[in-house]
């Protein structure tokens, strides 16, 4: 399907909706076509404008979400119609509904030790119907051996699901989901982030006022302040802010040319 884009620093994010992203998985499934998803928040929208490496990983999936109320404001202040954003967190549960709803599987990788187990077991409770294949928390560091690697891969692929959620964080879950698909071509990938241990309940979302208004960050920021406090506010905070502001100053100036 043709989806509407716009450019956000060095990653381009579709106009999709949550609704949207369901369908177009399960179209896939159906076709035997698999395929990946980036949740583009600032900070993968930051360090992808850095790196030419990981923006090529942002541009090799399938679909590139706006997970983050700042990315869907600059689109906006651009003078684009856009929808709501799409979280990693959500789509961990709208799309094992989906999986759940189409009969298929799957495979939670990523989370501290049993928080993947936990995470599980509270979809399949919620989402009757639901197959697990599998679940694993990788250790620390196995993406920086061969070996460490290949294991993980290992493990997702002779589990054989049709949807796999990859909690481990930008961009070391890109480049995982990058290996698999080598392993593992029909199954789909979503990049979620914290979404696996939100989902175990080992963290909470910010409330939906929170949510709307863009200060979700604020909340996970009070949740692990010595994890994130260096990220969001002497990186992520100021490239939002010339984000937000390049996106009002092109608007203006096309609008005087």
């Amino acid at each position: 399907m043709s989806i509407p884009r716009w450019r956000v620093g060095a990653v381009e994010v579709m106009a999709v909706s949550e609704a949207e992203v369901g369908h177009h998985v399960a179209k896939g499934w159906a076709e035997g076509q698999g395929g990946s998803i980036v949740t583009a928040n600032v900070d993968i929208v930051h360090k992808a404008s850095r790196d030419p490496a990981l923006a090529a990983l942002v541009t090799g999936a399938d679909l590139v979400v706006a997970d983050g109320m700042p990315v869907v404001w600059a689109a906006r202040l651009s003078g684009l119609t856009v929808p709501t954003r799409v979280t990693g967190a959500s789509l961990v549960f709208s799309l094992s509904e989906r999986a759940a709803v189409e009969g298929r599987s799957v495979f939670l990788l990523g989370g501290d030790p049993g928080i993947a187990d936990l995470a599980a077991e509270r979809l399949a409770e919620r989402y009757p119907g639901l197959r697990v294949a599998g679940t694993y928390a990788p250790p620390f560091g196995f993406e920086t051996t061969a070996e460490g690697m290949r294991q993980t891969v290992d493990k997702v692929v002779a589990a054989a699901p049709d949807l796999v959620l990859v909690g481990l964080g930008f961009p070391k879950q890109e480049r995982t989901i990058a290996e698999l698909r080598k392993h593992l071509a029909g199954a789909w990938y979503v990049g979620c982030g914290a979404g696996i241990p939100m989902a175990a309940g080992q963290f909470s979302r910010a409330p939906a006022g929170l949510q709307r208004v863009g200060g979700e960050w604020l909340h996970r920021l009070w949740l692990e302040p010595r994890r994130l406090a260096r990220r969001y506010l002497r990186e992520d905070l100021p490239f939002a802010l010339r984000m937000l502001t390049s996106a009002a100053w092109s608007r203006l100036v096309g609008r005087g040319s």
